[in-house]
């Protein structure tokens, strides 16, 4: 029985063998005919630099030879390293040295460490533990923030290295072996792995075989790249005939097998190897490598041996940093610091000159002859008083040190870390179909959300849904399809005609019921439909309705010939994979793009039923034209050339069961009408004409051709295919393309496909909103431009009126062009075509006053329009249009535009997309917001902000992006205001002491200001003030453009709030100290000493900077209110616990309050006069510019009080109508784009017809007309 197992087995292996033969010639485009030694004419690099790593086999099977011992030495040598990855940034040794580099980056903290230093020597104006005491809070509170989120690094990465899979074990006994459950970190190279369906791949593996026949899998990469499409892959036949018949069985032909191949790298989509297999060696491709963190998909399990590991695997190559980002605040805020410490070192310059000068007069007049003169250091000798001048200089800067505030960076980035979960936990930007909630990826650009001046957006997926609906289609110069689209739908309300989209939703209706009834009626199922009265249910990705061809009853047309090739190539050509329920028995399909998917979907539901796809054909089911019934047809593929940008089509190759040989195409009609046959293109001019007029409609459109082959026509193609794709040459993709041209020609027009990819929801009244709010909107795309300009329309990007300056080069003298092979005179002609189109466009923009203009440029223009002699010219008519689409770009040609944007106007741009096309834009821009939809996750990825709908972004931006930036500005610019107000009244004091140096307040009371005091306040205004509230921001959008113009944090707002506090300073101090100077401060009839006299001042700063809180905070909640009573409370508990400890330790502070302040009741009214005197400046200030000179936010204040005031909930009813209405008109911006500016220019209009009227037409001449396209009413 043995014998005969293995006999079974053996004939199994060749049974797999001949059958991987037969198949060798499938999925030639996509993964290439299995290469054998013989295919490999080229000179090997293996071996040379770069391709140096060898792998040996651990297949086990005894001891191995000398040779494969040195190599199996050489592998442990050179590749050590374990399955095990790390991103954390530290590790245990690391962390120390690596934060604190990190820390003292910043140029404060560096500041602060001098000062700490200085506070160790003599020069110290107070005590070194409350010197150092400051900066080590703030250090050691950002180290453990960054110790926690490296610690939850730490943990994914745990979890991902202690994952299971299973790897060959040799058993030594018996020289067999078996699979055995592994940590991928244990994981090393040369090991055989076996993954299952649905796992991720552990490391980089090359396929061996599969539990398919031929050794094929399905990959799914979408951590890698975002992509969502399964990609094919395939091992070596000589690896795949080495398939054992169980787990237990030793891999016995691998025995001493070798892998040679490049050495770690970064490249995804490459890899130079081969395999040596009993002395032969057999070439590798990417079509072997299995990259980890990829899943396996539709494959019960597949054999791999490890190549790469860990950091050594192309996806760990690729985990680059994304692009450093600074918001413009944090890096105007840089500026501000330096500000400071430039101040700084002037008053300590000022400060020592005069300390210099007072120490000289001192040794000679000796007025203060307590200070001994005549007895004392270097510090205070008048016999050196330069000497001592430079000395003090280093004094007065550490006691000056409070100008600057250690804590603004940490409280900075807790602000903004609660921000973003604000932002992550917003209800009203949760997307409830997909649960997805908004997500912002860092919080570094929270305020940059509130400045941004110009939007770039793609549009598939991104303005719409990236679900594609097949709705109307050509075939044979026949216009079929009933379907209104979105597009249609809008121009039939411009033109006030809803009803033939009612009568069009009624006969869809019927054609539904009439389609159900001919699924039902020729389906093998008995099943009952239930309730014949219920609604039609919709079918995803169709939404086709036309009474002639459904229900079977296109046989019946003229062209039914057609017609069935028509449909049977959407259900033959595509590399989709079917899906049976086996419950429902219904049949879903993975597709490598919604568009083929809606095709197979419309094929379906026609007529032609995909249902299975095997390694050598797709099977139909299909209506026979003849017998009226279902019957099954099956097409062998026998090569399938995929679609790329470059070649803007694919073809298939098929054999049908009667042995004829068919090319059937599918692409783009620039692409594919120049292929046509002369007989073949009979009903080209009507076809191009539908296909335009589908284009105006919004919808996508692809021409489908075929033509039949010859055997031997076929067979030369093979050869030169097959040649071409297994080169290893430089020029490979060149002669593939090359191969492919030689049948993709002379083809028969069969028709075109129209898809509709619908508006996300919401997207126009977003758009109107950002529009009002001033924001510019660009669209970059990959469309016709035709395509393009009707969704700009359906979006309100376009109207009715506005002037469309178009630049293109589809004109005669440049077609004429193309046609020669005079490339230089070609790109001369384009260039300068470009380049005067241009300048049209300026003139015409300079020329015009108050009117809209939008730039619409393709694709080839828009590659001399970036030229660096072009490219200033662009940007100005583009800034100078109310909307601009860019047609038909490339992704490197998105990234561009962005970059010139960005720096060409100096503003914030925001790019905006879904697909991995859109990553190098999103990572260019100032911020980038990645839409989690149907194309992968890798835009999110990229992202700095991630959302499900493009909506969402009205809110974003004019909510949480207007508060943050609000919030952010009102809160350094606070900062800046306390500690100039406390560090100003050191300054005073000490020039009051003839510069002594000596501090006005104890030491550690001045450590524990911005910690204990001030710190938490500043920080709840960060996170809950609201100057505007969301409903108002919404209302009225030109309260955005505050952070646009930077009003809020621009320098003269700074420079006030520093004076401000120069001036709080300055009551403070003089008043205190002409209060308690030359009286009685306490009943026995002491008078206020230093201690008293600092304490009091300090006391009156703690209530001045917190009461400066309360008329500086716009909306108040309860956080806020204990946050500021708490700090202030904090004082009055440190006084008396302070001074209760020993006097070495408080000092000047020892019962300082129990015996001296809280018994003085001038102490108490100092304390309220003083704080409330303090304060007067800044009221007195506010109260004028609102009144006088409000701001964007003053005047909706004021309409909101006046709206509480006379308790009516909307400003519309309430009795302050002329404010509303002015506030109104001061809101609403004329940019010329969205839905508002589409109603005002029709008021506009109407007001015209009507003077028009009535004006004498004999007094005045006609106006000339301008050179643009003016959108008609559409």
């Amino acid at each position: 029985m043995a014998g005969e197992d293995d006999g079974n087995a053996t004939n199994g292996r060749r049974r797999r063998r001949r059958s991987a033969v037969r198949l060798s010639k499938l999925y030639s485009y996509a993964c290439g005919r299995r290469p054998s030694v013989a295919d490999d004419h080229s000179v090997s690099r293996i071996g040379g630099p770069g391709f140096s790593r060898v792998v040996t086999v651990n297949a086990g099977g005894g001891e191995p030879s000398a040779a494969a011992a040195d190599l199996l030495q050489q592998q442990q040598q050179q590749m050590a390293s374990s399955n095990s990855i790390s991103t954390t940034k530290y590790n245990l040794f690391t962390f120390l040295p690596k934060s604190l580099f990190e820390q003292f980056r910043r140029v404060a903290n560096i500041y602060f460490l001098l000062s700490a230093g200085i506070a160790y020597s003599p020069l110290a104006a107070y005590s070194s533990s409350s010197a150092i005491a400051p900066l080590v809070i703030v250090l050691v509170a950002t180290m453990i923030k960054e110790a926690i989120e490296d610690w939850r690094r730490n943990q994914q990465d745990t979890e991902v290295n202690n994952r299971k899979t299973q790897v060959f074990q040799v058993n030594n006994i018996g020289g067999g072996g078996g699979f055995r459950d592994a940590k991928w970190k244990d994981i090393r190279v040369g090991d055989i792995v076996k993954v299952h369906k649905d796992e991720f791949f552990p490391a980089d593996l090359v396929l061996l075989s599969s539990s398919y026949d031929d050794a094929i899998c399905y990959v799914e990469t979408m951590n890698l790249d975002g992509e969502t499409n399964l990609k094919l892959k395939q091992s070596l036949e000589a690896t795949s005939a080495s398939l054992p018949p169980d787990d237990g069985a030793s891999f016995g032909a691998f025995r001493g097998a070798v892998v040679r191949c490049e050495d770690p790298n970064a490249h995804l989509y490459t890899f130079v190897g081969n395999i040596e297999m009993d002395g032969r060696q057999h070439p590798l491709s990417p079509q072997q490598l299995l990259l980890r963190d990829s899943k396996l998909r539709n494959t019960d399990f597949v054999y791999g041996v490890v190549v790469f590991t860990g950091q050594d695997t192309k996806v760990m190559q690729n985990s680059m940093k994304v692009p450093s980002k600074r918001s413009n605040v944090e890096k105007k805020m840089d500026r501000v610091m330096y500000l400071l410490l430039f101040s700084l070192i002037v008053i300590s310059v000022v400060s020592s000159v005069f300390f210099g000068i007072a120490t000289r007069d001192h040794g000679r007049t000796m007025r203060r002859w307590y200070l001994r003169p005549d007895d004392t250091e270097i510090y205070y000798d008048p016999k050196r008083p330069a000497v001592a001048a430079v000395l003090h200089f280093f004094t007065a800067i550490m006691l000056y040190g409070y100008f600057i505030p250690i804590s603004l960076y940490i409280s900075i980035e807790i602000v903004k870390l609660l921000q973003a979960l604000f932002i992550n936990h917003d209800i009203h930007m949760y997307h409830e179909e997909t649960d997805t909630p908004a997500h912002a990826r860092t919080s570094n650009l929270n305020e940059e959300l509130g400045q941004v001046d110009t939007i770039l957006t793609d549009k598939t997926g991104t303005l719409t849904c990236n679900s594609m609906e097949f709705i109307k289609c050509s075939i044979a110069g026949t216009a079929y399809g009933r379907g209104v689209t979105e597009v249609e739908r809008a121009m039939a309300r411009k033109k006030g005609s809803a009803a033939a989209a009612d009568n069009t939703d009624k006969a869809k209706n019927n054609g539904i019921q009439q389609q159900q009834h001919f699924l039902s009626s020729s389906s093998s199922d008995d099943n009952d439909d239930g309730d014949n009265n219920s609604k039609p249910a919709a079918t995803k990705g169709f939404n086709f309705v036309d009474e002639r061809v459904m229900g079977g009853n296109w046989v019946h047309q003229p062209r039914s010939d057609a017609i069935e090739m028509f449909f049977r190539l959407l259900a033959v050509c595509h590399t989709c994979i079917p899906e049976v329920d086996q419950e429902s028995g219904k049949i879903s399909y993975e597709a490598e793009s919604p568009d083929e998917a809606a095709f197979v979907v419309a094929a379906r539901e026609l007529g032609f039923t995909f249902y299975k796809r095997t390694q050598t054909g797709v099977y139909l089911r299909e209506l026979d034209p003849s017998s009226g019934k279902q019957v099954d047809r099956s097409y062998r593929i026998l090569n399938v050339l995929e679609f790329n940008s470059a070649r803007k089509r694919m073809s298939v190759i098929v054999k049908d069961e009667e042995g004829k040989l068919f090319l059937f195409t599918k692409g783009a009609d620039n692409v594919m009408f120049e292929r046509l046959s002369g007989s073949g293109s009979a009903h080209r001019d009507v076809t191009q004409q539908h296909i335009n007029e589908y284009a105006d409609a919004g919808l996508r459109t692809l021409v489908l051709a075929y033509r039949e082959l010859k055997a031997d026509e076929y067979a030369h193609f093979d050869r030169q295919f097959a040649a071409a794709k297994n080169s290893v040459s430089a020029d490979r993709d060149e002669k593939i393309d090359e191969a492919a041209d030689l049948v993709e020609r002379d083809l028969l027009l069969l028709g075109a496909t129209a898809v509709e990819d619908k508006l996300q929801n919401g997207v126009p009244e977003c758009i109107d909103k950002l529009a009002q709010a001033g924001i510019k909107i660009w669209v970059l795309t990959g469309d016709k431009m035709e395509t393009a300009i009707n969704i700009g329309y359906a979006c309100s990007l376009l109207r009715q009126g506005m002037k469309q300056i178009t630049i293109t080069l589809e004109t005669a003298d440049i077609a004429a062009l193309e046609k020669g092979s005079d490339k230089a005179a070609l790109t001369k002609a384009s260039k300068d075509s470009v380049a005067r189109q241009i300048n049209e466009g300026k003139k015409l923009v300079n020329a015009s006053s108050g009117e809209s203009f939008a730039l619409i440029i393709d694709g080839r223009s828009l590659t001399y329009a970036l030229e660096d002699d072009a490219k200033d010219m662009f940007l100005d008519l583009a800034v100078g249009c109310g909307s601009v689409i860019c047609c038909r770009s490339s992704p490197k040609q998105k990234a561009l535009v962005t970059r010139l944007v960005k720096t060409g106007t100096g503003k914030v741009t925001l790019a905006i997309g879904d697909g991995a096309n859109d990553v190098g834009m999103i990572q260019e821009a100032d911020i980038g917001v990645g839409i989690s939809g149907a194309e992968g996750m890798q835009a999110v990825m990229a992202s700095d902000v991630s959302i499900a709908q493009f909506r969402f972004l009205e809110r974003l931006l004019l909510v949480h992006g207007h508060w943050c930036y609000s919030r952010i500005s009102s809160m350094i610019c606070y900062f800046f205001y306390k500690n100039i107000t406390f560090g100003v009244t050191l300054f005073l004091y000490d020039a009051y002491t003839s510069f002594s140096g000596q501090p006005l307040y104890n030491d550690w009371a001045m450590a524990s200001f911005n910690v204990f005091f001030t710190s938490l306040p500043v920080v709840a205004m960060g996170v809950f003030d609201q100057d505007v509230s969301a409903r108002f921001c919404l209302k009225f959008p030109m309260l955005y453009q505050e952070g646009p113009q930077d009003l809020l944090f621009q320098w003269r707002r700074i420079i006030g709030w520093m004076v401000n506090g120069v001036a709080s300073a300055v009551i403070i101090f003089f008043l205190c100290t002409a209060s308690l100077q030359h009286q009685a401060f306490r009943s026995g009839g002491e008078v206020a000493d230093m201690a008293t006299l600092g304490a009091t001042a300090y006391t009156c700063i703690v209530w001045a900077v917190n009461l400066q809180m309360y008329i500086t905070v716009s909306y108040f909640t309860l956080v806020q209110h204990v946050c500021i009573w708490l700090s202030v409370g904090l004082w009055y508990v440190f006084l008396p616990v302070y001074g209760a400890i020993a006097p070495s330790f408080s000092t000047t502070y020892y019962m300082v309050f129990v015996e001296a302040l809280a018994g003085a009741p001038s102490y108490w009214v100092v304390t309220l006069l003083v704080s409330a005197a303090s304060l007067v400046p800044y009221f007195t200030y506010a109260v004028v510019k609102s009144w006088f000179f409000p701001d964007y936010h003053n005047r909706i204040q004021w309409l909101r009080h006046r709206e509480r005031a006379k308790a009516h909930p909307d400003p519309e009813t309430s009795a302050d109508v002329e404010l509303s209405q002015v506030l109104r008109q001061f809101s609403v911006r004329s940019t010329g784009v969205g839905v508002s500016a589409r109603r005002d220019a029709t008021a506009v209009l109407r007001r015209l017809n009507s003077t028009t009227q009535r004006a004498d037409y004999s007094q005045s001449p006609p106006t000339p007309g301008v050179a643009v396209v003016v959108a008609a009413d559409r």
